[in-house]
């Protein structure tokens, strides 16, 4: 029988998951959510470029939604901006039996991170409905959890972990949130909000002691190191119009020390079109992006991740990977016990009827 399920927004990521949910045969869409008055109303499948109707309308009604009882929900709204808010929808769910999958509110991708005032009122929740909530993506995410643990594998001894995101975001339409979040198109003394002390660390640090209690050692501090490159010539892409002396670069780590050294290294390399930082890591030729993991010791492995084949745009099939992270996981998610899981609580394979 197909799990019955409700996608929560329709913004970037939630369209691509909508219409996956849509087209999968193992789960049925019963409702949807939308937040502006402009698409209440409309049909899921014209929310997500779909053709034939599927009779199951957008509202903005979270107790409606909540009474369906449904199985699941994918929760793929902005809820970093929100917290508060986002708790007490996720809460509403949670607490009455329905399970989540979500791509925001990223501390939770490994739950014991995250500080007592999200974690606690959520595990709360799903302790009392009998439920289960999962936070992933591709980075967070895959690329800090996953790809590791499938190099370390092939591993007989490791000497450090290296993830880095290395991104061209030019084509990436979201200047409103991602571009005010990395400072892009500001001049170089602002701080945006990513850069702030501690923040950096409250985001990738969670995939760093993920990886850390794995391998069964004890992260000793986790470090955060940034800089910016500033443009000398106007730059124009899809996220924004940079203009000169100001961000079209940033570069960005988040060291896990154990030992005294850095052992789980969390980097990210993000510039509006390949023009920008050249002196900085790029991709290997021809690629706009790449996640990549290295693992130096026996034999020392490196793993290189190519988001967006045959004419997709790298920036579109991230946030398609983003989508369907959570949206295959569903059927493990709803077989696990009540709590916050991470990775580590779900089987290797969640590829159910992917392949059609």
């Amino acid at each position: 029988m197909a799990l019955r399920v409700i996608q929560f927004s329709t913004g970037n990521v939630g369209r691509h998951s909508l219409r996956s949910l849509i087209e999968r045969p193992d789960l049925a869409l019963v409702g949807v959510h939308a937040s502006s008055p402009t698409k209440v109303g409309l049909d899921a499948a014209e929310l997500c470029g779909l053709e034939e109707p599927t009779g199951v309308l957008a509202t903005d009604n979270l107790d409606d939604l909540v009474s369906l009882r449904a199985d699941c929900v994918v929760y793929t709204t902005r809820a970093e901006t929100r917290p508060s808010e986002a708790i007490e929808e996720l809460s509403a769910f949670l607490s009455t039996g329905t399970n989540v999958v979500a791509t925001s509110l990223v501390w939770l991708v490994f739950p014991p991170h995250a500080d007592a005032w999200l974690r606690d009122p959520l595990t709360q929740a799903c302790l009392a409905g009998g439920s289960t909530m999962y936070v992933n993506g591709v980075d967070p995410g895959f690329s800090g959890d996953l790809l590791p643990l499938a190099a370390l594998s092939l591993t007989e001894r490791a000497e450090s972990i290296h993830v880095q995101e290395i991104c061209d975001y030019g084509s990436y339409d979201d200047a409103e949130f991602t571009g005010v979040s990395f400072g892009f198109g500001t001049p170089p003394d602002n701080v945006p909000v990513l850069f702030l002390p501690g923040v950096l660390a409250s985001i990738w640090g969670g995939p760093i002691r993920l990886l850390a209690d794995e391998l069964g050692v004890q992260i000793d501090e986790l470090r955060e190191h940034h800089e910016t490159w500033v443009t000398e010539e106007p730059i124009d892409c899809t996220m924004m119009r940079v203009e000169p002396g100001t961000v079209a670069a940033v570069r960005f780590t988040v060291e896990g020390i154990v030992g005294g050294r850095a052992a789980i290294v969390m980097e990210h390399v993000n510039r509006l079109t390949a023009a920008a930082a050249p002196e900085w890591p790029t991709p290997p030729e021809g690629r706009p992006g790449v996640h990549r993991v290295v693992i130096t010791g026996q034999p020392g492995v490196e793993i290189n991740t190519h988001l967006g084949l045959d004419g997709v745009d790298h920036n579109v099939a991230g946030i398609i990977a983003t989508a369907a992270k959570v949206v295959n996981a569903i059927p493990a998610v709803c077989g696990l016990p009540p709590g916050l899981v991470s990775l580590r609580d779900l089987p290797v394979s969640q590829v159910r009827s992917l392949l059609r």
